[in-house]
C-alpha cells in the first residue's frame, strides 16, 4: 500500500473489498459498472486537467509556505469584522473536534442533544442581547440576515398596505456598504424600492413598510435609534436594526425601543475573521412573525417519558418545505460557528463580557483622548468602539502600512478606526504616533486606560442579561472542556457511524484538510485588507475556481455565495441579469421538476421568477413531454430550467441533453443544482449535459464538514456567456465586468472555509477524484444490492442501477403500523442515524454512503436495515407496544428496575452483536414535536417552566 497516496486515505473500500462488492453486483469491473450506470452520450472522453495528487505531508507543506503570503497588520477596519480572542478550550474542544464538525443537522433530535443544547444557548444569548422574544439557530451572515429582515417586513405588512401596493424600504446610509449592495440585490426582484438615504432627515411617510438602522453606525457613530423607532411605529413602519452584538453588553437592546427585527453576526464571539468567514449571523424577532422568520428555530418539548428534550420546533415553516410560498430559502445556517459564539458566551458568563465589553470601550475612550491632544478631530459624539478621525488619508495610511496597522479611509479626509479584543496598550501607542508622524509631530504616550463612558445616556444598557444557570457555571476551562463533552456525547457524529444521508453526502472531512483552518495567518485576516495582503488567499481562492472551473466544463466560478441556496439564488439572478443585457427583461418563467429540491422553488420566487412544474413518469424521471410542452407554451418569457442531475431520485436520465436542449431552443438557461455533483465529478459534469450555470455543495461533493447544519459554501460556475455577470462587492474587486450586486457579505464567502476544498482537490488530484466518484457509485449499488429482498428500491436507472444514492420504498409496512420515522428512530438502537427522510418521496428512505465508507461498515447498516425488517415481519397494525414503535431505547429504560415491554432489554438495546462493541445511546426517548409546537419555548428556561397542568 502506498502510504502516501491520499486517494486510498479517502475512500473506504479496500481493494480486495472492492473485488468482493463486484462480484455481489455480477459485474467484472468497475468501468462495467459505470458503463450500466452512465449513459454513454454524456460520459467525458478525457481526463480532467488538473495537478499531480499531493500527499498529505506534501499538501500541508505547500498549504503551510501559502499561508506565509498573507501579512497578518494589526487590523482596525471594523465595517462588521473585527480581530478576536478564541478561547483555546473551545478550538481544542470544538473546532479541532470531529464529534462537532462531523455532525448532521439535527432532524433526528434524540441523538442530536448536544448540538440542540448548544444552539438553544446560542438562541438565547441572542434573545437577551438583543431584547426581542424568539430568535433562531443562526443565519449566514450579517448582510443576507438583513436582507431576510426586509424580506420578512415585507412578507408581514399590514392588509391595507399590501393592498395599497406599499413597497418602499428606508435604508440608513449608515449601514454597512456590503449590507446596502446585499440589499439591493434582494430588494429589486421582489419588487422592493430601497431609498437610501440619511436617517435623520427621513420624514416617515406613509409609502414606506419598514426601515433598517445600523447599530453603532458604519463609521461608529451611536444614533439615537430610540427616537427613530418611537416615530416610526407611529408611522406603522416596522423597523429592523442590524446591531453589533458586542456593543449591546453597553448598549441598550433594540427590542426594548420597539425595533421588530435584529440582526447581526456573532463574529466578535471569539471566531477568527478567515477572510470572510464562515461566521454565524442571528436574527431575532417578535413571536408574532415565528412562522415567517427564515431558518431554523431549536424549540424545548418533551420525551416519550415526560422529560425535558430539544428539537428544531415549527419545522413545517421551514422555507424549503414551504417551497414556492417561501419568503426566503434558507434551509441551512452556521451551526458550528454559532455553536462557538454560544461557548464563547457560556465560558466569559454576563460578567466576562461585561468586562471584554467595558475594556474595548475604555481603550477606544482612551485613543480618542490621545488623539484629540494631539489637534485631530474625533467626530462621533457617541460610540462604543470606533472613532471618526478627521485626518489627511493619504499620509496617514502611508505611516500605518509601515507600522503594519490597517485602518478604514472613506474617503481622503476621514480615518475610521475601530478597536477590537485583542488590542494592546502598546498597539494603542503605535496608533497614536502613526498619527503623530502624518502631522510631524511628536506621539503622546499613553501610560494607562482611563474610565470611559461616550454613550448617551438615552442609549446605555439598562436590561439585565444571560442570567440562566448555563451562562454561570462553566467558566474555568476545566468546567467548560467537561460541558462540552457532556454534550458532544448525546450527539452521533461521523466519528461514529456512518452517515448515510440521500442528497446530503457525508463523507470524510479529512485532518489534513481541516488542520490550516486554525492557523493564524490564515484566520486573522479581515476580508476588506488591501489585497496585497491577501496574497496567500488569493493564490488558494484562484486555484480553486480553476479547479472548479475545470471539474464543472465550465468558463468561470465565483465562491462568493456562502450556502447551496445562495448559490441557486445567485445562479439566478446572474441568468436573469444576462437576459436584461439582451433586452429580455420579459423572461421570468422558471420551469422546475416536480423532484426538486424545495429550495429551487424558493430561490425562483425570491430571484422574482415565476415557477412552472413540470411532471415526472413513473420511473421517476423528468416528463420530457410536459417539459416541451410547457417550454413551448412559456418560449417568449422562458428563463430558465432548474435540473437536479443526477436526478433527486437518484437517477441518470439518458435524456437530459434533450432536455437541455429543448430549453435553449426556447429561449432559456439551464441551472443546474449541484447536490448531487459527487456523481459526476470526473465522469461527467455539468458542461458536458448542456448546462449553463451550476451551484456545488463544498459542504458535500468537496469535504467541508456539515458540522451540524453548516457552515456550508455554494459557489456558481458558470458558462463563458455568463461571465460578465458574475457577482461583486462593493470594497473588493471581484466578478465579471458587469457584476450583479452583492450575494454574500464577503467578496470571496466564506473564505476560510475554501481551503478544506482547495486540499481536498490537490491531495486527490483529477484521478483520485474519479475514482471517489466511481468508488460512491459502487457503494451505493452494492448497498441497493444487499437491501434486496428486504426493501424495494423505488427508482432505477435503465439497466437497473442506481447512481451515488437511492431510495427505498417503505410505504408497505403501514400494512404492519409501521411508519418510515420508527425505521428511523429504531435505527438509533443499532448505532445509526436515518437516511434522508421521505423526500423527495413521502414514505421513504434515501441512502447515499459515499465513497468514504468501508465495506464493513456498509454491511453493518445492511445487517441493522435487515434486521428491522425482519423486525417489522414479527409486528401487527393492532399492536403498537412493540420494539419499533418505543424506539429509541434510552439507557434509563435499560437499567430501570422495572421492565414492562413484551420484548427483551437484549432485543431493545442490543439486536445485533456488533452492536455491544461501540454502544451508542441516544440521551432521551422519542420527542414530541407537536407538543413543542404548542408550547414554543426557544430558550434555555427549565422545562417546569411552562409545563401544562397534570
Amino acid at each position: 500500500m502506498n502510504t502516501a497516496d491520499f486517494s486510498l486515505r479517502h475512500i473506504g473500500p479496500r481493494e480486495a473489498d472492492q473485488k468482493q462488492m463486484l462480484q455481489t453486483l455480477g459485474v467484472d469491473s468497475i468501468e462495467q459498472l459505470i458503463n450500466q450506470t452512465i449513459p454513454d452520450g454524456i460520459r467525458l472522453k478525457s481526463d480532467l486537467d488538473l495537478d499531480l495528487p499531493m500527499s498529505e505531508q506534501e499538501y500541508l507543506l505547500h498549504i503551510y509556505d501559502l499561508s506565509k503570503k498573507n501579512k497578518v497588520f494589526n487590523t482596525y477596519i471594523g465595517l462588521g469584522y473585527h480581530p478576536t480572542i478564541m478561547p483555546a478550550v473551545i478550538q481544542r474542544n470544538i473546532l479541532e473536534n470531529p464529534g462537532w464538525y462531523t455532525a448532521y443537522t439535527p432532524y433526528q433530535a434524540e441523538i442530536a442533544q448536544g448540538r440542540l443544547e448548544a444552539l438553544l444557548n446560542f438562541q438565547t444569548m441572542v434573545i437577551d442581547l438583543t431584547g426581542m422574544e424568539i430568535a433562531n439557530a443562526s443565519l449566514l451572515d450579517e448582510s443576507t440576515a438583513a436582507a431576510e429582515a426586509m424580506s420578512l417586513l415585507f412578507a408581514v405588512r399590514e392588509r391595507d398596505q399590501k393592498k395599497a401596493g406599499i413597497n418602499k424600504f428606508f435604508v440608513s446610509e449608515n449601514c454597512l456598504p456590503q449590507t446596502i449592495s446585499l440589499l439591493q440585490t434582494r430588494a429589486n426582484p421582489i419588487g422592493i424600492e430601497l431609498v437610501i438615504a440619511d436617517e435623520d432627515e427621513f420624514d416617515f411617510s406613509e409609502d414606506f413598510f419598514g426601515a433598517i438602522l445600523q447599530y453603532p453606525g458604519k463609521h461608529g457613530q451611536v444614533s439615537n435609534i430610540k427616537s427613530f423607532i418611537k416615530k416610526a411605529n407611529t408611522s406603522r413602519i416596522k423597523v429592523a436594526v442590524a446591531a453589533d452584538i458586542m456593543s449591546l453588553i453597553k448598549l441598550e437592546a433594540p427590542g426594548k425601543f420597539g425595533a421588530d427585527v435584529v440582526v447581526g453576526t456573532t463574529q466578535r464571539f471569539g471566531i477568527p475573521m478567515g477572510y470572510g468567514g464562515p461566521h454565524a449571523a442571528y436574527f431575532a424577532t417578535k413571536e408574532t412573525y415565528k412562522r415567517d422568520i427564515p431558518g431554523r428555530i431549536i424549540g424545548v418539548t418533551k420525551d416519550a417519558n415526560g422529560n425535558r428534550a430539544l428539537r428544531m420546533a415549527l419545522q413545517t415553516r421551514e422555507q424549503h418545505i414551504k417551497r414556492a410560498k417561501a419568503t426566503s430559502n434558507i434551509c441551512t445556517a452556521q451551526v458550528l460557528l454559532a455553536v462557538m459564539a454560544g461557548m464563547y458566551t457560556v465560558y466569559h458568563g454576563p460578567k466576562g463580557l461585561e468586562f471584554i465589553a467595558n475594556d474595548i470601550h475604555n481603550k477606544a475612550v482612551t485613543l480618542s483622548n490621545a488623539l484629540q491632544s494631539l489637534g485631530f478631530k474625533q467626530t462621533n459624539t457617541s460610540f462604543f468602539d470606533t472613532l471618526h478621525i478627521k485626518a489627511d488619508a493619504k499620509k496617514v495610511k502611508k505611516a500605518a502600512e509601515k507600522k503594519k496597522i490597517n485602518f478604514y479611509y472613506p474617503s481622503e479626509s476621514d480615518v475610521i478606526i475601530s478597536i477590537n479584543e485583542p488590542t494592546t496598550l502598546e498597539e494603542l501607542n503605535k496608533i497614536v504616533s502613526v498619527f503623530a508622524k502624518s502631522i510631524g509631530k511628536d506621539a503622546i504616550e499613553i501610560t494607562e486606560i482611563s474610565e470611559g463612558n461616550e454613550i448617551d445616556n438615552d442609549l446605555k444598557r439598562q436590561t439585565a442579561f444571560l442570567q440562566e444557570p448555563v451562562f454561570n457555571s462553566h467558566h474555568s476551562e476545566t468546567e467548560l472542556m467537561r460541558y462540552i463533552k457532556q454534550l458532544e456525547r448525546k450527539d452521533l457524529a461521523l466519528n461514529h457511524s456512518m452517515i448515510s444521508l440521500g442528497s446530503c453526502t457525508m463523507k470524510l472531512n479529512a485532518a489534513a484538510e481541516m488542520l490550516p483552518l486554525s492557523w493564524f495567518k490564515w484566520g486573522k485576516i479581515h476580508p476588506f485588507v488591501p489585497v496585497e495582503q491577501a496574497a496567500g488567499y488569493h493564490t488558494v481562492l484562484k486555484a480553486l475556481e480553476d479547479q472548479l472551473t475545470e471539474i464543472t466544463g465550465f468558463a468561470g466560478t465565483s465562491l462568493q455565495p456562502n450556502s447551496g441556496a445562495q448559490g441557486e439564488f445567485a445562479g439566478l439572478m446572474v441568468i436573469k441579469a444576462y437576459h436584461e443585457s439582451r433586452g429580455d427583461h420579459h423572461r421570468n418563467i422558471c420551469i422546475i421538476p416536480s423532484s426538486a429540491h424545495g429550495t429551487n422553488p424558493a430561490s425562483a420566487v425570491m430571484a422574482g421568477m415565476k415557477v412552472i412544474v413540470t411532471k415526472s413518469t413513473e420511473e421517476g424521471n423528468i416528463d420530457v413531454d410536459d417539459l416541451r410542452e410547457k417550454a413551448e407554451l412559456h418560449k417568449d418569457n422562458l428563463s430558465a430550467l432548474m435540473v437536479t442531475y443526477p436526478s433527486t431520485h437518484g437517477v441518470y436520465e439518458s435524456a437530459i441533453k434533450e432536455i437541455t436542449q429543448i430549453i435553449h431552443d426556447n429561449g432559456g438557461q439551464v441551472y443546474m443544482d449541484g447536490a448531487n455533483m459527487n456523481a459526476q465529478v470526473g465522469l461527467t459534469n455539468p458542461g458536458n449535459i448542456g448546462a449553463d450555470v451550476c451551484h456545488l455543495n463544498l459542504h458535500k461533493t468537496f469535504a467541508i464538514p456539515h458540522g451540524g447544519g453548516g457552515p456550508g459554501v455554494g459557489p456558481i460556475c458558470v458558462a463563458k456567456q455568463l461571465v460578465p455577470f458574475l457577482p461583486g462587492n462593493p470594497l473588493v474587486k471581484t466578478g465579471g465586468d458587469q457584476a450583479i450586486t452583492a450575494i454574500s457579505a464577503a467578496p470571496f464567502g466564506s473564505s476560510l472555509a475554501c481551503l478544506i476544498s482547495y486540499g481536498y482537490i490537490k491531495m486527490l488530484g483529477a484521478s483520485g477524484l474519479k475514482k471517489s466518484t466511481e468508488m460512491a457509485i459502487l457503494n451505493a449499488n452494492y448497498i441497493k444490492k444487499r437491501l434486496e429482498g428486504a426493501y424495494e428500491t423505488l427508482y432505477s436507472g435503465e439497466r437497473g442501477r442506481a447512481a451515488h444514492e437511492m431510495i427505498i420504498d417503505c410505504r408497505p409496512f403501514k400494512a404492519h403500523g409501521v411508519e418510515v420515522v420508527d425505521i428511523a428512530k429504531r435505527l438509533m438502537d443499532y448505532g445509526f442515524h436515518a437516511p434522508t427522510v421521505s423526500f423527495p418521496v413521502a414514505g421513504t428512505m434515501m441512502i447515499e454512503p459515499t465513497e468514504s465508507e468501508s465495506k464493513q461498515e456498509m454491511d453493518r447498516f445492511c445487517d441493522a436495515m435487515i434486521s428491522i425488517k425482519e423486525e417489522i415481519d414479527t409486528i401487527t397494525k393492532e399492536n403498537d407496544n412493540n420494539v419499533l414503535k418505543n424506539a429509541p431505547h434510552t439507557l434509563e429504560m435499560i437499567t430501570n428496575d422495572e421492565w414492562l415491554l413484551p420484548y427483551t432489554r437484549k432485543q431493545a438495546a442490543f439486536p445485533l452483536d456488533y452492536v455491544r462493541d461501540n454502544k451508542f445511546w441516544p440521551s432521551v426517548r422519542r420527542v414530541d414535536d407537536a407538543y413543542g409546537d404548542r408550547n414554543l419555548v426557544c430558550t434555555c428556561a427549565p422545562i417546569e417552566a411552562y409545563m401544562e397542568e397534570a
